[in-house]
């Protein structure tokens, strides 16, 4: 391929879809590769749309002339999620880039590979494979990215953290990630996101966008890097491992509310009065997500091989009837309508 003397910069939307095999998972929209572009030019046409789809900043390559670089882009609902490889360089976000930030995100960053060593808010952080920090793009930082660094960033509203954990500074810079068995396993989870970004309906991505949020939260609340829970908080982190204890045992059929209750450390009584608040108790809460993430099977075309039991059953319904009546209730449509127009669109 003949080099080019400057890529064309394109907003997320306009860029089809890039489906090769990265790894273990498919990648998102590729905005930008340093591979057709000539070796002079590369870190400028990189750093210019890092600017534009990352964050504004400073940076420094090791090597100029040996520069390369990737860019995929993608969104789950309101969060961003970009993945970039790059070669070594060191990277900083001035007072006077945070100066004309027109938006109020916080970055989850996960390292794939390679390290990444940031400081910001006087803490200093090395990320290493699987581990995970909290970035926050209106404070200034320095980066430092090594051989073979591949950095997956999610790139969440800051109100969505905070009504969750409250103030979001005492968090900033601190490693998470691989401490606990549940830590390691949302590390995972989130390596897989970039798999099925842009490839979800509506009602699926509405769920994983709110799943992502809780993981992030709960794993943010095991590591100690939250703030010191005020009442709210506290009550906050409680209703969080009481959802997180049954999206992790939906599928099973005998599920009740003395098993979550018993997952999440708290008194059936306790968890459904912290329910109670947003109108649930734990069975409602418990049929309300088995009946989302049936509506989410049935409108994924990926499923078509399976029968409607087949997919009730696997979300733990055992009574049929049931199941089709309180789908019709929540969705206003029965489970075979829903089918049947999921396949003409």
């Amino acid at each position: 391929m003949p080099y080019l003397s400057a890529p064309k910069k394109r907003s997320i939307g306009s860029v089809g879809t890039i489906d090769r095999l990265y790894g273990s998972f498919v990648l998102m929209k590729r905005i930008f590769s340093t591979s057709s572009v000539h070796p002079r030019d590369r870190f400028d046409f990189w750093h210019s749309i890092a600017c534009a789809q990352i964050v504004g900043h400073d940076s420094t390559p090791a090597q100029r002339n040996l520069f390369s670089a990737d860019i995929d882009v993608g969104a789950l609902g309101e969060i961003g999620v970009v993945r970039f490889e790059n070669s070594p360089m060191r990277v900083c976000r001035t007072a006077a880039q945070v100066a004309k930030a027109s938006s109020d995100e916080l970055f989850v960053c996960r390292q794939d590979s390679g390290s990444l060593s940031i400081d910001q808010n006087g803490n200093a952080v090395i990320l290493r494979a699987g581990e995970l920090s909290l970035l926050d793009p209106l404070m200034p930082y320095a980066a430092d990215f090594s051989k073979h660094s591949q950095t997956l960033v999610f790139k969440i509203p800051r109100r969505w953290l905070e009504a969750r954990l409250g103030p979001s500074r005492p968090m900033i810079s601190k490693s998470f990630g691989l401490a606990t068995q549940f830590q390691k396993w949302v590390s995972s989870f989130l390596a897989t996101i970039p798999g099925v970004v842009e490839k979800l309906g509506q009602p699926a991505e509405t769920v994983l966008q709110a799943q992502i949020m809780d993981y992030i939260a709960l794993s943010l609340a095991e590591a100690g890097a939250a703030s010191r829970p005020r009442i709210s908080s506290a009550r906050s982190i409680a209703l969080l491992t009481v959802r997180a204890a049954i999206e992790a045992r939906l599928a099973d059929p005998s599920l009740n509310s003395s098993i979550v209750a018993n997952a999440a450390g708290i008194s059936v009584r306790y968890a459904n009065a912290l329910l109670a608040s947003d109108g649930e108790s734990i069975m409602s809460l418990i049929l309300a997500r088995r009946l989302d993430r049936c509506l989410a099977a049935l409108e994924d075309r990926k499923h078509d091989h399976l029968t409607i039991s087949d997919i009730a059953l696997g979300w733990g319904f055992s009574d049929m009837t049931h199941f089709g009546r309180s789908f019709k209730v929540k969705f206003k449509i029965l489970p075979s309508e829903c089918r049947k127009l999921s396949k003409m669109r």
